[in-house]
């Protein structure tokens, strides 16, 4: 039975894993429903996911989901002790918290772009998720781990794009990256950041007090002009003195 459990786990993560682009780690969501059916199977999720899945995986929650056990109570206190051993990812809803059930369809919005896999028992989620494709869905029954075959909704999204109709996200990605590769595109982390002009203070030379101008010791022409007729002056009173003492 366990073995017929594990060739169907490998089959349909070779699914996801062709058309989806999941890959290991595998990201699982884990909301407070599953964590209590965990509790109470007396399931080691961190020793029996790897196993099942035949990879590595990452136990993962978010505040919401702990925001909703802690406010159920003792009732739910082991699921809560369980959530946060999770690692947890970061929610659009810092403010305000949502349900657990919200928050995780949230998570799994356009397209499931960081492959997450959701773990629940709450059997409205699971509908919801199951009507966005390549989301892998998880639940516990009869004390076992199962992971969900793919979804008529994800089963006909990948043919419509087998037949060209549509574009996967993971294809998305793949073209984006083939692009950057060949230079078509420029690579966000090789856009080289704008310099933040560093705000200085003023220039010290410019602070310095402005030397006066050194005044020119050198006599201007008319001063000269006027010293050659002071010359002249005295040299003709002279001559003139000297005739009349002459006549004289």
């Amino acid at each position: 039975m366990k073995i017929t459990r594990q060739k169907h786990a490998k089959k349909h993560l070779g699914f996801f894993r062709n058309n989806f682009g999941v890959r290991e780690p595998y990201q699982i969501l884990l909301d407070g429903t599953f964590c209590q059916a965990a509790l109470r199977g007396r399931i080691q999720l961190r020793e029996q996911l790897p196993r099942y899945l035949m990879g590595e995986t990452q136990l993962c929650t978010t505040r919401c989901v702990l925001k909703e056990l802690e406010t159920l109570g003792q009732d739910l206190y082991g699921a809560k002790l369980i959530a946060q051993k999770c690692q947890v990812r970061n929610c659009s809803h810092f403010k305000n918290a949502v349900s657990g059930s919200e928050c995780l369809l949230s998570m799994v919005e356009e397209g499931n772009p960081h492959h997450y896999f959701v773990a629940s028992q709450d059997q409205n989620l699971s509908m919801k998720v199951k009507k966005r494709p390549g989301v892998p869905l998880m639940f516990i029954i009869q004390n076992t781990i199962v992971l969900d075959k793919p979804s008529p909704k994800t089963i006909a999204f990948v043919k419509a794009v087998e037949s060209g109709q549509l574009v996967s996200v993971h294809e998305k990605q793949s073209i984006k990256q083939l692009k950057e590769e060949q230079g078509l595109v420029k690579n966000p982390e090789q856009r080289r950041r704008k310099k933040r002009k560093k705000i200085s203070g003023p220039n010290p030379l410019s602070c310095l007090k402005k030397k006066k101008k050194a005044q020119d010791t050198k006599p201007s022409c008319s001063e000269n002009k006027r010293k050659r007729k002071r010359i002249r002056n005295r040299s003709t009173s002279k001559v003139l003195s000297g005739t009349e003492n002459a006549e004289g």
